[in-house]
């Protein structure tokens, strides 16, 4: 091979690595949508679920993901945690704003994640989010009404909150539950499977993991994740806990709040179809 196609073949190689380098670092938003059948609805309910905001920038106004959570009508929006972060950087207000725009369309559920509890003023913050419409949940379990269909909505805070408190927490919304409504568990935590398999719940949501921040297609499902390491188990996707119970894991909505960057592993909305059963 001559020294000239030698360079053109660098230069291709160093081309497709730079495309392939700059595929991977996308950060636009995504939409990943599941869909569970349960013989508890009659008629279909879409839940939008946000983990992991970071109070992360959206455009003006938050725009681009509002108007992406809005274009998948749903019929609950459900934060699982880390919508605000210790970070100075990271403005709390943004995340503020965004979840009174949210309120102002859509009953609003949401719990902590481990970042509210590192600001040092949860109980505040939790405050601030009741302010602009947001249903806490902390260790509560509600049933609520959406498409007509009756759900029962429970959560439990961050561990952080104390392992003692958290155990009495997801103990009080396990014993809640009726065997008949759909009954959904709003968690950030995704690694605590042990504890929610068995409990009753028809789904368990949650955050934490960022998608494992790396995800290198056919090679590496996530390279890293809070409480679980390299190569996580549950960095994101849809996971079968038992025969009844089925967890969630968002990748999450951080992007410019982390220190290292994400690849192949855009941010993502979840939404989550709940249908009647085939043949119902």
């Amino acid at each position: 091979m001559t020294k000239g196609k030698k360079r053109a073949l660098a230069l291709g190689l160093a081309a497709a690595a730079g495309a392939a380098l700059l595929a991977g670092l996308d950060a636009q938003l995504s939409v990943r949508t599941y869909t569970m059948e349960s013989g508890q609805v009659r008629g279909p309910v879409r839940l939008a679920v946000l983990t992991d905001l970071h109070a992360c920038a959206y455009g003006e106004g938050q725009r681009s993901l509002l108007d992406a959570v809005a274009g998948q009508a749903p019929d609950l929006v459900l934060l699982c945690g880390d919508i605000v972060d210790d970070d100075p950087r990271m403005p709390e207000a943004r995340a503020l704003a965004t979840v009174e725009a949210l309120a102002e369309l859509w009953p609003v559920y949401y719990v902590t994640g481990n970042h509210e509890f590192w600001t040092g003023r949860v109980e505040e913050v939790k405050d601030l989010l009741r302010l602009r419409g947001a249903v806490v949940l902390e260790g509560e379990s509600l049933t609520v009404t959406a498409a007509g269909q009756a759900l029962r909505i429970a959560g439990v805070d961050d561990p952080y909150v104390g392992e003692d408190v958290w155990r009495d927490q997801l103990e009080a919304v396990a014993a809640a539950q009726d065997g008949e409504a759909f009954s959904i568990l709003l968690t950030h935590r995704p690694e605590r499977v042990e504890d929610y398999a068995g409990r009753g719940f028809d789904l368990v949501l949650a955050g934490h993991a960022h998608g494992g921040q790396w995800r290198l297609p056919g090679l590496v499902n996530g390279l890293i994740a809070p409480n679980q390491g390299l190569f996580p188990r549950y960095a994101g996707g849809r996971y079968e806990l038992d025969g009844d119970t089925a967890m969630i894991v968002s990748r999450g909505l951080a992007r410019e709040s982390t220190r290292v960057p994400r690849l192949f592993n855009r941010p993502e909305l979840v939404v989550v179809d709940i249908v009647p059963e085939a043949g119902m």
